[in-house]
């Protein structure tokens, strides 16, 4: 899924003695002050006894990565497993008869179409076709819907989500929504399937992405386990009782293939998955057509043009939209946000969103937004990295093969 914080990219170089180099031996000067008021989730006292570097995030305090490093780390996913802290995530159970048609309200997906224990990735659109969150909304078979959403953008999320069902609710509509304080554990990469099913009563094989159960995990049970993940590789997101999620990150973590992975690692892969990071690479002045998610509409939807900037989402989807997200490879210096791309001719043509080096493929990678007529795979564009240009080609997403399970 495209996850993260409003506005809330990785910190980049933090200056010496600041709270973003914490680590779990002894506060450095002023660290307390910088972590004072940041939210915890419920693994934070075990992120610091692994020595996770701390740093604040969407207004949480989350390992950024621990003694392995970043680089290894990713490297550790790609090929094995790592375990991430997703806690700061919201949940939210949506409850009541009228709960397909409240979502939908608010959504562009097709929500009534799916299976019970189905999920989908969607988008809470504005009525100006802008991008307001993404979401992955499953049916769970419990007779509710289980939403999770992005970290920075709970509290608008939240109050949109509460008028709605407010409005429902004055015209006789029957929802009502409830916040999980569950921690929320990402298992993710090829070995995955084998760590997990040690511990799983259910046969896993039979789970394909994007689909969902409610077990015992380990021995604790009450457990809802998603298959899907933030990195490209196999993986699930298991949204676990507060009060146990220790015990089952300690029991994934005894696994020796099992690795803690932090905010570093979990940005470069989902950069290698081509998967976007909201704040950064949509926002509510993208729309869906414009980041290259018009995947996410569902085909009904689309007809009825009923959910929140059909009319503007629509048009563009007939008259094409003048700008594009694209992907972009490059060698020499790394490219960062808010980089300039240029044309042939050296003028502006966009803007990269998000960037750094691969360290799958040992090269730079970048997202951005490129006017349209420059957006075709394998055009030849340049890069403004401090004041001098480099060479940059766009370059079809995503980067590394992504490896989502599908059932037999």
């Amino acid at each position: 899924m495209l996850r993260a914080g409003c506005r809330a990219a990785l910190p980049r170089r933090p200056p010496r003695g600041s709270a973003l180099l914490s680590g779990a031996g002894g506060r450095r000067p002023g660290e307390g002050e910088a972590e004072a008021g940041l939210k915890r989730t419920p693994l934070d006292a075990l992120h610091r006894s692994r020595g996770g570097r701390m740093v604040p995030f969407a207004g949480w305090s989350l390992p950024l990565h621990y003694g392995q490093g970043h680089l290894q780390s990713h490297l550790h996913t790609r090929r094995c497993c790592s375990l991430f802290d997703v806690s700061h995530m919201p949940q939210t159970w949506v409850y009541g008869r009228d709960r397909v048609r409240f979502m939908e309200s608010l959504v562009v997906g097709d929500i009534a179409e799916l299976k019970p224990g189905q999920g989908t990735l969607t988008l809470l659109t504005n009525e100006r076709g802008g991008i307001v969150d993404d979401l992955i909304v499953t049916n769970t078979s419990e007779d509710h819907l289980y939403v999770v959403s992005n970290a920075g953008c709970a509290d608008k999320d939240l109050a949109i989500m509460r008028g709605r069902a407010a409005e429902l609710w004055a015209a006789g509509g029957d929802v009502h929504l409830e916040v999980s304080d569950n921690a929320l554990l990402a298992l993710q990469g090829p070995a995955m399937a084998r760590v997990l099913q040690a511990g799983l009563p259910d046969d896993l094989a039979k789970l394909s992405f994007m689909n969902s159960i409610t077990t015992t995990v380990f021995g604790v049970p009450g457990c809802r386990v998603t298959r899907c993940g933030y990195t490209g590789e196999d993986g699930v997101e298991i949204s676990v009782p507060a009060g146990r999620a220790v015990e089952l990150a300690e029991q994934l973590l005894a696994v020796p293939e099992v690795w803690p992975a932090g905010l570093a690692a979990r940005d470069s892969l989902r950069l290698e998955a081509g998967l976007c990071l909201y704040g950064n690479d949509i926002d509510e002045t993208t729309t869906p057509v414009e980041a290259g998610l018009l995947w996410t509409l569902g085909k009904r939807r689309r007809t009825a043009m009923d959910f929140p900037g059909a009319a503007i989402i629509m048009a563009q989807v007939k008259e094409k939209p003048k700008r594009k997200r694209v992907g972009l490879t490059s060698v020499g210096p790394p490219i960062r946000p808010h980089t300039a791309i240029l044309g042939p001719e050296g003028t502006p043509v966009g803007t990269v969103t998000s960037g750094c080096p691969s360290p799958s493929l040992g090269k730079n990678i970048a997202m951005g937004y490129v006017e349209a007529a420059h957006s075709q795979a394998g055009t030849e564009l340049t890069v403004e990295v401090r004041k001098k240009q480099h060479p940059a080609l766009v370059t079809k997403m995503p980067f590394v093969p992504t490896q989502y399970y599908m059932a037999k």
